[in-house]
């Protein structure tokens, strides 16, 4: 997990802005599957946009949260039912953070 400034936070959701969520979580909330699923996920990519929806029976931010703690990702944002979740890779990071 990495501590972001409030400018690289802002940086982040605005690409994010243009990114369509990869993974919806409803019923089944947080399980295990969906947690290796978006783990998986970050092998390809650095910033990864979840969708939560209304049937989900965790708060959107607690899931949010425990998705980020499982992942060993940061939280960049809830925006109403959308999440956005961050990891940088080791090696040749492919987003270059502000200052």
């Amino acid at each position: 997990m990495v501590n972001l400034t409030s400018k690289q936070r802002a940086y982040l959701r605005s690409l994010a802005a243009d990114v369509d969520p990869i993974f919806q979580i409803g019923k089944s909330a947080v399980s295990p599957e969906v947690t290796e699923a978006v783990s998986e996920s970050f092998n390809n990519r650095e910033l990864v946009k979840i969708s939560i929806l209304k049937n989900c029976p965790e708060d959107v931010k607690t899931a949010a949260n425990m998705i980020a703690d499982r992942t060993r990702s940061t939280l960049v944002a809830v925006t109403g039912r959308k999440v956005v979740l961050y990891k940088q890779f080791h090696e040749k990071p492919e987003i270059k953070l502000p200052r």
